[in-house]
């Protein structure tokens, strides 16, 4: 699954996902999918915290975030 937004691209299988972002070529933010959170109550934000790393990004609306916790079989909390 592919999903566009306003600082890049969202590539999701399965397994884990790969954020790009389009404002710093050559980078990517990656995690497991057992590590994500997805928050809504209007933030719109995926989290990832793992042992060894921990980062978030927001997106563009709520739809968005309804399509990767539909894909990916995770809960977005309210």
């Amino acid at each position: 699954m592919i999903i566009e937004f306003v600082h890049g691209k969202i590539i999701a299988n399965q397994h884990e996902i790969v954020i790009k972002l389009m404002s710093i070529p050559h980078s990517s933010l990656q995690a497991q999918v057992e590590s994500l959170t997805l928050i809504g109550r209007g933030a719109n934000v995926i989290t990832a915290h793992d042992a060894g790393c921990q980062w978030s990004m927001k997106l563009d609306d709520h739809t968005q975030l309804e399509q990767l916790a539909e894909f990916l079989c995770l809960p977005i909390h309210e």
